[in-house]
């Protein structure tokens, strides 16, 4: 039950990337989790996308539009090869939907959070990492 979300200047995005941005990162995300492409886990795999007001982001320098990626998956849902390769994907989705290029790169940041086993509920109860690993094998 991945999350993921999206923090962006206002007006940041191209029609067509703030139309389909939030999506493409789900599936992105399920992708690098490995996760089984069906309903089940497309509908629990949830994309925000937080657009700033005009000047609620800026750094030291200038105030060209910076993106924030937040992934949150449970601990040990991701190895190192595919954090690295969410990472990298994740980037060059947010570059396109902005309209930008690799030179841009450095504008975007992916943070992954990694909840705890036992910190992560859903349905009123805890789930933990192998309660979601019997929900793949059952959902395949």
């Amino acid at each position: 039950m991945p999350m993921i979300e999206l923090t962006v200047p206002a007006g940041s995005l191209t029609d067509a990337g703030r139309k389909s941005v939030q999506r493409d990162l789900a599936n992105l995300l399920l992708k690098w989790e490995g996760a089984p492409d069906n309903a089940f886990f497309r509908s629990v795999a949830w994309a925000y996308l937080h657009e700033l007001p005009a000047g609620a982001q800026t750094t030291a320098e200038d105030d060209a539009p910076r993106f924030r990626v937040d992934v949150r998956v449970p601990a040990g849902a991701l190895s190192e090869r595919c954090k690295a390769g969410l990472v990298q994907e994740a980037t060059a989705l947010v570059l396109e939907a902005a309209g930008l290029g690799e030179a841009d790169v450095m504008r975007v940041w992916v943070l992954i959070h990694e909840q705890a086993e036992g910190t992560w509920g859903s349905g009123g109860k805890i789930v933990r990492f192998a309660d979601l690993v019997e929900m793949a094998k059952k959902n395949a």
